[in-house]
């Protein structure tokens, strides 16, 4: 079947990624956008805007009937979910297939496969992957249990989920009740799904993960790793390609487990496995498959030359991969900054509002993915993401330099950003030297935020 008209189910810079690649490959962009990104820039660049309804997600973009309706209405032969929203959703997907639109994405048993967090362990259990110790819980009483087998600190965390929601740590059994109580809340508040389990907490841990491509039978292919270990309250900030300061044994080892894992549900289209490499022990256990493209994922277009969104839409068009794994060549470093509307200062306060001016960097080895213009409106509804500077050399260092004077060009004004403090990370001893843990975020924040406010004072600026 051949894509010539798709309905792209997201908005922000997602959206505007995919329009650009549809243009590309001559297929007409149906943006479905809620009442909020109406007068958006992926709403004037798209070829057609579909009103969704409400500004809330609710009422638009986790709105499976109002989504396949616009998709209906607008004639449209797939659906492009993006990622965040309903990328994951098995009710979309099925909802796609009954109503003869393709869905960009893997088919229903992967989604049902992967969603649940305790049933993807048990495929990757079933496919020889290490896995976190630990285990199912259904009350504090038994969490504490387990816990204590496992040593504290653990994680408590969301089987239905992920990104950090109904995500907690554990430092005592005295901690257990009211952590296990706030995670099981948070967790059916996002994802209908109050379920968690608990894991043991892994002190020096990385968080590596690996893009995958597969064909929705046996042919799976890895695209290498990415680096996510700077994280702030289990959300990543930086991401790098391929992964640094890891050993060639140890990286062979995780690419193999990671097409393991996609053999095993017979994957179709992009996905990512992520794993948690334990420095202390020298392991790496799988954590979760993210079923859709990431946020991440330019760092991988651009230390491998291909376009992933092309890739998905030839996927579901049912031609299958059309690279093999020994075509694949991975050619130099990439680093990629999520600029964010929120104030570090003030505890990542989020800074909705109109940009007055936004200047971005261009050039040799730097790329930018934003859906922000001088007068954009940022609404306070969604994912506070403005953009991604991804700047890429022959080598980290390279990478490094490009990106410290990619950030130190970028302008957006009329509110508050995280650009300062990605400056600010990129010029850190322990980040350059790379391998950093998941561990090391927070401890930067705090000599950042030390910094930042001796500066005002002898500034004479009030915090």
């Amino acid at each position: 079947m051949k894509i010539h008209r798709l309905l792209i189910a997201n908005r922000g810079e997602i959206a505007l990624r995919i329009i650009r690649t549809c243009r590309k490959l001559g297929i007409e962009a149906v943006l479905a956008a809620s009442d909020a990104d109406l007068k958006s820039v992926p709403a004037k660049l798209a070829n057609q805007t579909a009103r969704l309804g409400g500004s809330a997600p609710a009422q638009s973009y986790l709105n499976v009937e109002r989504v396949v309706a616009a998709a209906r209405e607008a004639n449209v032969q797939a659906i492009h979910p993006g990622y965040g929203f309903l990328s994951e959703n098995v009710r979309l997907a099925r909802a796609c297939a009954a109503a003869n639109i393709a869905f960009i994405g893997p088919d229903e048993p992967a989604l049902e496969g992967v969603g649940d967090k305790l049933r993807a362990r048990e495929h990757a259990i079933a496919a020889g992957l290490p896995v976190v110790p630990g285990g199912p819980v259904t009350n504090a009483d038994e969490a504490v249990a387990l816990a204590k087998t496992l040593g504290f600190p653990v994680l408590i965390k969301a089987v239905g989920g992920g990104g950090g929601r109904g995500m907690k740590r554990v430092h005592a059994p005295g901690e257990m009740k009211h952590q296990a109580e706030m995670a099981s809340a948070e967790a059916e508040a996002a994802f209908g799904d109050s379920r968690i389990y608990v894991e043991r907490y892994v002190e020096r841990g990385r968080h590596i993960e690996v893009q995958l491509l597969g064909d929705g039978r046996r042919e799976v292919i890895h695209l290498g790793t990415r680096d996510c270990s700077v994280q702030r309250r289990y959300q990543k900030l930086v991401e790098e390609a391929p992964a640094p300061a890891l050993a060639g044994n140890l990286r062979d080892a995780i690419h193999e487990a990671a097409v393991r894992f996609g053999v095993r549900l017979k994957y179709r289209g992009a996905g990512t496995v992520e794993f948690l490499v334990d420095d202390d022990r020298g392991e790496f256990y799988f954590l979760e498959m993210n079923a859709r493209i990431q946020v991440e994922h330019p760092v991988t277009e651009a230390i491998t030359g291909l376009d992933l969104i092309a890739e998905q839409i030839a996927i579901a068009e049912g031609e299958g991969l059309r690279s093999s794994q020994r075509d694949i060549r991975f050619s130099g470093h990439a680093i990629e900054c999520r600029i964010n509307a929120e104030n570090p200062l003030h505890d990542f306060r989020p800074s909705p509002g109109t940009v007055t001016r936004a200047l971005f960097p261009a050039g040799e080895g730097v790329r930018v993915d934003t859906h922000i213009e001088g007068g954009a409106n940022v609404p306070p509804f969604y994912d506070s993401l403005l953009a991604k500077v991804i700047a890429t050399g022959a080598s980290r260092n390279d990478a490094l330099h490009r990106m410290k004077r990619a950030l130190a060009s970028t302008k957006i004004e009329g509110i508050e950003t995280n650009i300062a403090l990605q400056s600010a990370l990129m010029s850190d001893e322990a980040f350059a030297k790379g391998g950093v843990h998941t561990s090391f975020f927070p401890g930067f924040l705090e000599t950042y935020l030390k910094a930042s406010a001796k500066d005002r004072v002898a500034a004479g600026v009030a915090s």
